[in-house]
């Protein structure tokens, strides 16, 4: 009798009796009803895998009971164990799937991955279970055994192969072997030389392989199978843009030149302009995506460009539009049109959009700057109530809180309140890491050097992997230009748990400059100020230069910095000094 009949009570046994032959949920077929099926359901059943036949013997029940009380306890070994074992008999997949929801939760790979190979040889039709077996063998990092499972998997009847392809990317990402990744994906493409996708996933696992070479080989290759379609076009353009960034918009641009309808390529084609400072030609494409689309996300999408090109005009046109268009993530546009105000400097204007964000993602952000925007508007007192206020209504961010309102406080060269309100803070909640670095902070700026030691030092005991708490300790002694030997191995600490941050690479510069290493100085500052104009970074690097006799250059680097930040103490204070 399959299960997925009803029971005759005379198999049960004496069990029966003690009441306890009710299967558990999952082992009940969902047609388990009276209702008399219609042809479409039987022709439903007839798609469906062949179950065994097999008697509920006592045997049997007794192993569902065992299993299902076993992990009922938390002993998910056994109840994964017994699964295992009562599938290996019956040959039946439900009981090996079931072996391996309860191992893969416990976390028994082992158990998990045997499960579903039994899974696989009960129903070798079953996508999912070739699916499990390849996710299970990858996280195992045993790819190359997963290689012919996803192969079984592409060549399903029923299944797209395209469709495996565009997953494979995702499937794999578990494996921190790339190049064992690479090899497989080449193997899984050489049977499928001719589909787009699998070419697409050969780029994907390339690039991720730092073989960039082979991963535009396989792009083009793939744009050759499906010209219109918009991916190859897209990726090929990432790829370029790292080393050769003025090909990106080209590349872009000669897929649009023959599918002027691709608003994907032109929403991306915008964005590379506006990185190559072609500002006019990106309005162009930003007035062609809102006259062409009425598609909420890419109205969205372009207007937050010409945002961030500065153009408030065409950026508020945008999310007004959003806002009226049923687009998914309403906040996402107010939180914009609140920047927009911010930059006209119409702070009520600004405070009125931020209050309009009740929750999500960006209702923290959004009350931080209304508190700033009343602080513009002269209101400090109001400021930190209102900050208050949202304290108590968000327990969970108090913290952010507490760190903004000192903020505001600095801001307002109020820095010995801050160092006494975050000092509070922390006598509420001790070890709190947030308040603890910015305490640290701001006792740097009142001189409390003791303190801001002590407090960074103990970040590190409770975050022994915050690269910013090594950084800003560092950071200091060079500044100070004391300990310095102690500030460099404090700040390559920093650089090798964060090596893309540019703010930590900029201070790797700086204490080589004040140990006079002024070369190896001038690399780290110059790639940090490629990679990010920041203010501090300009005016580091510019003085370097001065220092090290190449004036001509210190110059340009100031004369840039300024033009994008002219605000910035820091920077004017550094020109001053070498430039009175």
């Amino acid at each position: 009798m399959s299960f997925r009949h009803r029971l005759k009570p005379a198999a049960l046994g004496s069990l029966l009796v003690a009441g306890l032959a009710v299967l558990p949920a999952w082992a009940q077929s969902e047609d388990e009803d009276e209702t008399p099926r219609g042809p479409a359901q039987v022709e439903e059943l007839r798609s469906e895998p062949r179950l065994p036949l097999q008697e509920l013997t006592n045997e049997t029940l007794y192993q569902f009971l065992l299993g299902e009380v076993a992990n009922q306890r938390g002993n998910a070994g056994i109840a994964a164990q017994t699964y295992l074992v009562m599938a290996k008999r019956t040959k039946d997949p439900r009981i090996a799937r079931r072996a391996v929801e309860i191992a893969t939760q416990a976390r028994i790979s082992d158990i998990a991955l045997e499960s579903a190979k039994v899974w696989h040889e009960s129903d070798p039709g079953s996508a999912q279970a070739l699916q499990t077996i390849s996710v299970l063998l990858v996280s195992m990092q045993r790819v190359r055994e997963a290689e012919p499972y996803i192969a079984k998997l592409i060549g399903l009847d029923g299944d797209s192969p395209a469709g495996v392809f565009l997953r494979l990317g995702r499937l794999l990402a578990s494996n921190p072997d790339k190049a064992a990744n690479l090899a497989v994906v080449r193997e899984l493409v050489k049977r499928h030389p001719d589909i787009a996708e699998a070419q697409f996933a050969l780029a994907q696992a390339a690039m991720l392989a730092r073989n960039e070479a082979l991963a535009l080989d396989a792009i083009r290759r793939a744009a050759e199978l499906r010209p219109a379609w918009e991916v190859p076009a897209l990726f090929e353009a990432q790829v370029l843009q790292r080393n050769s960034p003025a090909r990106a918009p080209e590349r872009l641009a000669a897929h649009l030149a023959r599918y002027p309808d691709a608003l994907e390529v032109r929403l991306a084609h915008a964005r590379t302009l506006i990185g190559e400072k072609r500002y006019p030609e990106a309005r162009g494409e930003f007035n062609r995506l809102l006259a062409s689309s009425s598609e909420p996300e890419i109205i969205y999408a372009a207007g937050l460009l010409a945002f961030q090109m500065r153009d408030l005009d065409i950026a508020e046109q945008s999310m007004k539009r959003v806002l009226d268009s049923g687009y998914r993530d309403i906040s996402a546009a107010r939180f914009v049109l609140g920047q927009i105000a911010e930059e006209r400097k119409d702070w009520s204007g600004a405070i009125e959009w931020y209050r309009g964000i009740s929750r999500g993602e960006r209702a923290l952000p959004a009350r931080l700057r209304t508190a700033q925007a009343l602080v513009k508007l002269g209101r400090l007192d109001e400021a930190r109530a209102y900050l208050r206020n949202a304290a108590q209504t968000n327990t969970e961010q108090q913290a952010q809180f507490v760190i903004a309102e000192a903020q505001l406080l600095r801001d307002a060269n109020r820095t010995s309140e801050a160092f006494g309100l975050l000092n509070e803070a922390l006598a509420k909640t001790p070890d709190q890491p947030e308040i603890l670095y910015d305490l640290a902070l701001t006792a740097e700026k009142i001189e409390r050097h003791d303190a801001m030691e002590a407090h960074l030092r103990r970040l590190i005991q409770l975050q022994p992997e915050n690269a910013h708490a090594y950084n800003a300790l560092g950071y200091s002694f060079a500044d100070r230009n004391v300990r310095l030997p102690e500030a460099r191995r404090l700040i390559e600490k920093a650089v090798e748990l964060a090596p893309e941050d540019m703010f930590i690479l900029d201070s790797l510069g700086w204490v080589l400059y004040r140990m006079g290493d002024f070369k190896a100085a001038i690399v780290h500052l110059t790639r940090a100020w490629k990679e990010r104009q920041d203010a501090e970074i300009g005016a580091h690097l510019g003085e370097v230069l001065w220092v090290a006799g190449q004036r001509a250059e210190a110059e340009r680097v100031w004369k840039d910095s300024l033009a994008n930040h002219p605000e910035s103490d820091l920077l004017r204070n550094t020109v001053r000094r070498f430039k009175p």
